[in-house]
């Protein structure tokens, strides 16, 4: 189920990576604060360019929901509807530490069903369908399934490396079972704990829509949990597409915290 959709996806990751590499080396582009006052580069723009035309192209019939796309509302009576996020990690990619990403997600009734994540620094892909679990690729050799780990102490947490959150560096702290906090940019994380290198990451603060959706399918797929703090079902093609409640990433229910 899905194969097109996903062998598109995972195309369309690949070959906008290929454009995000470009400038990435060049060291030559432009940079705009937007009105959220996060920062836009000309390989978002490149990159969402890309994606959103040949999605268009050959998907018609669904609607599209881009991070540097006007938004149009009518999505919303769409059952189908893909969740773009061109370059995730915009600050790291101009801090050039290759922590970014691009990601593309497929929504049906709101839940995620298809998500890919490309690193395009590593050339590697990470891709999940419902149902049918998670994939890894490196340069386009390697192909594996992956899952998370089963440890539940002596456990690996991740956090981000550009949002510093006093409350998260002290909740933490002070949890026993964590022996190694690692920082770490973009969705890079979740498909770290998708395949099995890390256990538990927390997000205190406000995301998007197109920054979770394909990493959420991506950990479910692999045996993990994700959910928003209050432990409710995240839910996508919203009217208001900012994820204010927060939310969890664990490999095994016992590694959830207590906030």
């Amino acid at each position: 189920m899905y194969k097109k959709e996903l062998d598109l996806a995972k195309k369309l990751a690949i070959d906008a990576g290929k454009l995000i590499m470009q400038v990435y080396l060049d060291k030559s582009y432009d940079i705009s604060i937007k009105s959220d006052e996060s920062p836009v580069t000309t390989a978002d723009h490149l990159a969402n360019d890309l994606i959103v035309k040949i999605l268009k192209k050959e998907f018609p019939q669904y609607a599209i929901l881009a991070e540097e796309s006007e938004d149009d509302l009518i999505r919303r009576d769409n059952d189908y509807c893909w969740l773009v996020d061109p370059l995730d990690g915009t600050k790291e990619f101009i801090k050039h530490n290759d922590e970014f990403s691009v990601n593309i997600a497929l929504v049906y009734k709101k839940r995620p069903v298809l998500g890919v994540i490309y690193i395009p620094v590593t050339e590697e892909l990470y891709y999940a369908t419902k149902e049918l679990g998670t994939f890894y690729e490196a340069k386009g050799v390697l192909k594996k399934k992956i899952s998370v780990s089963d440890k539940t102490d002596d456990i690996k947490a991740l956090r981000s490396r550009s949002r510093i959150s006093q409350k998260l560096t002290d909740i933490y702290e002070n949890e026993t079972k964590i022996t190694e906090v690692i920082k770490m940019g973009s969705s890079i994380k979740g498909c770290f704990i998708a395949r099995g290198e890390a256990e538990i990451y927390y997000s205190l603060g406000k995301t998007m829509e197109w920054d979770t959706a394909a990493m959420e399918v991506i950990v479910s797929e692999a045996g993990g949990i994700f959910k928003q703090l209050d432990d409710s079902v995240m839910y996508y093609n919203r009217k208001i597409s900012t994820n204010n409640n927060g939310f969890y990433i664990v490999n095994k229910k016992e590694n959830k915290l207590r906030l």
